[in-house]
């Protein structure tokens, strides 16, 4: 079974996170598959717009947790981290305008994701959560420049030091996220929307996506620190203890270590 799906809607193409047994959480072949199809549909001439989905019930939970294991080296901690990033960079630095149909839950590295697109349309019953720390993490895939970016510095670090939740109906009041409709239309909605902006000029549709949103310097360079900030984070004890009581269903105790 391929982990990632793409399917064309005329000049739409639709691209969706196919685990939905472990609601969509990115392991190394997801994140391969997914910026393999994102490149491809940011180079092909007949697409003009991209929408990002999850399969089943969710959108998606963030990473794996079940493939974080104390053995892990510096460099394979880096090459699990790039992976994502390279999935945003795609998004970042294609031309195409890039949407978000959420149904269910975008936590962690799903909230991340969504959030690197240029529009998310959410399910009234959709939630989103940033739970990075919970496990010692500090979060990545471009999240410590979206959020600020939706939220504004101080809201944003509250979010994330507290690893807040949110339902969709708060979300999209404090600009989270860009629109609501009901559930299971996500999809057919962020569809309409992409049609519409695929409709648009193309040069300046990727002009505007250029000129806001800090693109290329301040979002690039946060990749960067964030990969920076995993490399140095999974190494720790904390993270170690964070896996076990996430596994165990209990409170994690980080010492900072």
């Amino acid at each position: 079974m391929n982990v990632v799906t793409c399917e064309d809607d005329g000049p739409v193409r639709v691209v969706t996170l196919n685990r939905p047994e472990v609601r969509n959480a990115l392991d190394l072949p997801l994140r391969i598959e997914l910026g393999d199809a994102l490149e491809r549909a940011m180079v092909d001439g007949e697409v003009r717009a991209v929408v990002l989905t999850g399969a089943g019930p969710a959108f998606c939970s963030g990473g794996d947790i079940a493939t974080m294991v104390e053995s892990m080296t510096p460099e394979q901690i880096r090459e699990r981290t790039e992976l994502a990033q390279r999935v945003v960079r795609v998004i970042w630095t294609g031309d195409k305008p890039v949407l978000a149909a959420v149904e269910g839950a975008a936590f962690g590295a799903g909230l991340s994701l969504a959030l690197a697109c240029d529009r998310v349309i959410a399910a009234s019953d959709a939630r989103f959560g940033a739970g990075f720390t919970r496990i010692g993490l500090a979060g990545d895939m471009g999240i410590s420049a979206t959020l600020p970016e939706r939220l504004g510095p101080a809201r944003a670090k509250q979010f994330l030091l507290m690893a807040q939740q949110v339902d969709a109906a708060h979300a999209l009041q404090i600009g989270l996220i860009d629109a609501l409709v009901e559930p299971g239309r996500a999809l057919t909605a962020a569809i309409a929307d992409a049609q519409r902006m695929a409709a648009g000029p193309p040069l300046a549709i990727a002009a505007v996506r250029r000129a806001i949103g800090g693109w290329p310097r301040s979002r690039l360079d946060a990749l960067t620190v964030e990969t920076a900030n995993q490399v140095a984070l999974f190494a720790t004890n904390d993270v170690a203890e964070g896996v076990a009581a996430f596994h165990e269903r209990r409170s994690p105790v980080f010492r900072g270590t």
